[in-house]
């Protein structure tokens, strides 16, 4: 790992906390408190799908902004013993009361997205906790009392407010409801880093949780709570909802790059099928010759996610509900056809979805635009991965969705409740149209990355549709530009999808912005930080994990030696 001088996105980064070497266990996350609850259950025996699940419970306490057993995730083990790599898929589902046309006003107009996302019927029906749940009935070792043990110590310790937590919570304080202001605005004035906050009410919800297992966050006390403190606000998810909520596990998305192959989140998160589009449209350039700073990478990266982000809002959808063309997305014809809109002269303003059902044998559906929401894509999210001795995997991405959710915090039970039912299209028709039961489109993106048949990556990211952006720069720099995985994660990144500018983090090299700009490429006014990669490297040759933690975060990689 390189210990040489790299551009951080913060200036409170440290090396020394986000970087770490191990032969027996590693464990990457955005929090201090939740790397240490991961380690905890690693050296107590347990295995990385336990660590895993510590790990999460620990982010509900230090980053409850971003995601909490509020919300979902998508839980992706890979089991070194059977050789088997599996998506535990905790993914909101929307209520029964839910209908096409809830996001549209009385005029048959969009409902602003900060109104409709701070609503009660935004919230979707939470499944991060059944997915961890069955991750740990099939590949765990420990009892979920223990697992929730170090999280529930620290909501009743407190946990000192971090500079993340209270710059997001400057931005993103009229997102707030009344109980969740009441914790993090105690006499009125909003707390600020340092400060530390005993969450009694979420350690309530722990033990309770540790008593009486999930079955008490669906069906019991803590489901009437969700329930009473949605109606009471307007919304309409039932008890029954919850009880009848399930998960899925599914096969991830398959694709190879540069001789490596690469296992992804599948639909509803279109973040797999988007990442192996956009690499698969890299992979007929030799990156190689170009500089990782040159106008060539940036031009090529930007062309590649706004070909890949026309398609993915186009046709992705909830399998269950409808045919989604994975195979024509994915298929090598089809691909070479979207990769010759790129012209290497403009910026190609006929880049627009193509025609993936021509290579598939699903039912072709109808496509329905949406308007270009730039505050939605403000989503907030978290990753984590972990790799125990055994050489087993968990990499997961979870969320509240937007920055603290809906806002709505359950009501004596500590925890912020989801929006995710906004991911859903606004305007109805398309794949991804609100029905009962169904999932939202999603971006979430954990994936692990193999070399003749052995893993040797695991990362992940959170960030909306930056996810995709952020995951793919970060492989390419690795296996195209040589770089280190620090180095990888910490090179500056753009990110574009099908809106009008192009975001960049500070550090890209500004002859090729300029370059790009004489293009016809629109850049933002100003940098901000995009993404926040978790990874670890596997060297099964020397026997060693390298571990690296984003520096956007106050993320932390911890390692065990034997």
């Amino acid at each position: 790992m390189s210990k040489g001088k790299i551009l951080t996105r913060s200036a409170k980064s440290s090396h020394d906390r986000e970087t770490a070497v191990g032969t027996a266990g590693m464990v990457v996350s955005a929090h201090p408190v939740a790397t240490d609850a991961g380690e905890k259950i690693l050296r107590a025996g347990g295995n990385a799908i336990d660590a895993a699940i510590a790990v999460q419970f620990a982010l509900n306490v230090g980053e409850p902004m971003n995601t909490g057993i509020g919300g979902s995730g998508f839980f992706m083990v890979h089991h070194n013993e059977t050789k088997t790599t599996k998506i535990f898929d905790g993914h909101t589902r929307a209520p029964a009361a839910a209908y096409p046309e809830m996001f549209m006003d009385e005029m048959g107009e969009v409902i602003h997205f900060r109104k409709r996302s701070t609503h009660a019927t935004a919230a979707g029906v939470p499944g991060i906790l059944k997915a961890m749940d069955a991750a740990l009935k099939e590949y765990g070792s420990k009892p979920l009392a223990e697992l929730i043990e170090p999280a529930a110590q620290a909501a009743e310790q407190g946990v000192e407010i971090n500079w993340v937590f209270g710059d997001i919570l400057k931005t993103f304080e009229y997102r707030l409801g009344d109980h969740a202001r009441e914790l993090f605005f105690p006499n009125g004035k909003p707390v600020r880093e340092g400060d530390v906050i005993n969450k009694k009410d979420l350690a309530k919800t722990f033990r309770i949780i540790q008593r009486e297992g999930i079955d008490a966050f669906y069906e019991g006390e803590i489901a009437e709570a969700i329930v009473s403190t949605l109606k009471e606000l307007g919304g309409f998810m039932e008890l029954s909802d919850l009880q009848s909520y399930r998960i899925s596990v599914d096969e991830p998305v398959w694709g190879d790059y540069r001789g490596y192959k690469i296992a992804s989140s599948n639909m509803p998160s279109a973040g797999g099928t988007t990442l192996l589009q956009i690499l698969k449209i890299l992979e007929g350039f030799d990156l190689s010759k170009y500089n990782v700073k040159s106008w060539e990478k940036y031009y090529l990266f930007t062309e590649a996610m706004r070909i890949a982000f026309s398609d993915k809002i186009a046709f992705a959808g909830d399998p269950e509900f409808a045919d989604v063309p994975l195979k024509g997305l994915l298929d090598e014809r089809y691909l070479s056809e979207r990769r010759n809109l790129i012209n290497w002269k403009l910026r190609n303003d006929a880049a627009d979805f193509g025609n993936p059902w021509k290579y598939d044998t699903a039912k072709e559906s109808l496509v329905v635009r949406q308007p270009f929401e730039p505050e939605r894509e403000r989503s907030e999210t978290t990753h984590f991965t972990v790799v125990d001795r055994w050489g087993n995997i968990a990499a997961c991405t979870s969320t509240v969705e937007h920055p603290f959710g809906t806002g709505i915090m359950v009501n004596g039970y500590g925890f912020l409740l989801n929006n995710e039912l906004t991911d859903f299209d606004a305007i109805p028709g398309g794949l991804n149209e609100v029905q009962p039961g169904k999932r939202p489109v999603s971006c979430k993106t954990p994936t692990i990355v193999f070399k003749d048949d052995e893993p040797v990556l695991t990362l992940g990211s959170p960030g909306g549709p930056t996810i995709v952006g952020s995951v793919f720069q970060t492989i390419v720099n690795m296996l195209d530009f040589g770089l280190d995985l620090k180095e990888a994660i910490e090179e500056p990144r753009i990110f574009n999808s099908t809106g009008p500018l192009i975001g960049w983090e500070a550090g890209i090299d500004m002859v090729s912005k300029g370059k790009m700009e004489a293009m016809g490429f629109n850049f933002g006014d100003g940098p901000f930080p995009i993404g926040n990669v978790q990874g670890i490297q596997i060297d099964r040759k020397n026997n060693r994990l390298f571990g690296a933690a984003d520096s956007s975060r106050e993320g932390k990689a911890s390692g065990l030696d034997e």
